[in-house]
């Protein structure tokens, strides 16, 4: 018999639980279907949300050829032949056949690739599902010619309904006596993710006779009879990603080095814990160690020429350096502060002196007229406005206590301070 999940798969728009910012009354993806005009898009969401179930909702709906290719599992010849089968099944002023691909990121630039062709000249309508970020993954012009919809975890109130739904229409659950007494642990576990929900309950009923209390204590129980148990795509995977980030901030190394370990003992990819590292290296330490980001960027580049298992120790050797390193993140905050003053000020002008001046016109108009080149003066520095005049004078960046810092404050101090004091004597 089919798993829980998959015997509850929605069928209709009108059974699929949550995304109401895609699929609800005006939303963008249910206009597509209501008006028959379906457009290539990209699904990005965290396992378990309903990306598969969506696009076959979408072809059933819509009573298209509907093909579906694993990026696991196929490669350049699978996806050309699919093609040809999609150009053979189309017909004039017909909707379009969709192909569906599972895990587009897994899919090589090759791969990718044969694909472009088909969709540019609507051969097919093209439905992408992953769970890492499509502008890291997917080939920028692919990337261009699909919408890219975010789809998020499943609300506590999404993840109860599907509960009560499994326990009153699945054929086989609604033929036992089920109490959903305590529910904090099954949603808590399930991270979000529908199909983890139902595997949870699934999994809890196996264990239990027919007459069944659900509470916090069983579901932990069957849960933990693994205490090694690791599932990268649900809420494990999160607190493990936060708890190595977070030591690595708070430099414990080897608090750093065993979260990595748990990580990589549970089958995370190489790829997901580098470009953490790489985040980390510029957030948390920043300029108190410039060289940090440098080594998490030859990590990220390093696993993928060296692979498994020696990529354990690239990744090894950089968690311990940034968990050692220096801490600061002033460059993270000032790029904050500065996204907020623009969000509050606007696209205030440019100072004429600071603008390009490509054309005689611009030139009449003022347009780098009294620009100073810095290179032309002592410690290729020369004293001028560089912000807007509603800002002049304010700060962004704020130096921290640190040794790589400090030296910058020093250096931005004497140059600013010294040449206004000229300034001023004059």
């Amino acid at each position: 018999m089919q798993p829980l999940a998959e015997r509850m798969r929605p069928m209709t728009l009108d059974d699929y639980v949550g995304q109401q910012h895609l699929v609800g009354e005006g939303a963008v993806i249910r206009r597509m279907i209501n008006q028959r005009r379906i457009s290539s898009f990209i699904l990005w969401g965290p396992p378990g949300v309903g990306k598969t179930t969506l696009a076959n909702i979408i072809a059933k709906t819509l009573e298209v050829p509907f093909y579906t290719l694993s990026a696991v599992t196929s490669g350049v010849k699978d996806v050309r032949d699919v093609i040809e089968k999609a150009r053979s099944s189309h017909f004039f002023n017909s909707i379009n056949p969709i192909l569906f691909i599972d895990e587009i990121h897994r899919f090589s630039k090759s791969q990718q690739d044969s694909l472009l062709g088909a969709v540019e000249q609507g051969t097919i309508t093209l439905i992408g599902a992953t769970t890492e970020n499509p502008s890291f993954e997917v080939i920028r012009p692919l990337l261009s010619r699909c919408q890219v919809y975010v789809l998020k975890s499943l609300e506590k109130e999404d993840l109860l309904g599907l509960l009560h739904r499994a326990i009153e229409k699945d054929i086989v659950l609604k033929e036992k006596h089920i109490e959903l007494q305590e529910t904090d642990a099954i949603i808590r576990y399930s991270g979000g993710d529908a199909r983890k929900v139902l595997n949870i309950l699934e999994l809890v009923v196996e264990n239990s006779d027919d007459n069944i209390i659900i509470t916090d204590e069983l579901v932990t129980k069957c849960l933990h009879q693994n205490p090694l148990a690791y599932d990268k795509d649900g809420e494990m995977h999160y607190d493990l990603i936060s708890a190595f980030i977070k030591s690595i901030r708070g430099s414990n190394p080897d608090a750093a080095i065993y979260y990595l370990a748990r990580m990589i003992e549970g089958g995370e990819t190489p790829e997901f814990i580098a470009r953490r590292l790489i985040i980390s290296a510029s957030e948390d330490i920043g300029l108190a160690n410039p060289n940090a980001l440098l080594l998490a960027n030859a990590t990220f580049d390093a696993i993928h020429k060296i692979g498994w298992p020696e990529g354990r120790i690239p990744l090894a050797e950089t968690t311990i350096y940034l968990a050692t390193s220096p801490k600061s993140n002033s460059a993270y905050m000032a790029i904050n502060q500065a996204l907020q003053n623009v969000q509050e000020t606007g696209n205030l002008p440019v100072p004429l002196h600071l603008r390009n001046a490509p054309t005689k016109l611009m030139k009449e108009l003022g347009y780098a007229q009294g620009y100073k080149y810095a290179h032309d003066y002592e410690n290729n520095f020369v004293e001028q406005q560089f912000l807007p005049d509603e800002i002049n004078g304010i700060k962004f960046w704020h130096a921290q206590n640190n040794a790589q810092e400090n030296k910058l404050k020093e250096r931005m101090d004497y140059l600013w301070s010294s040449h206004k004091n000229i300034s001023e004597d004059k």
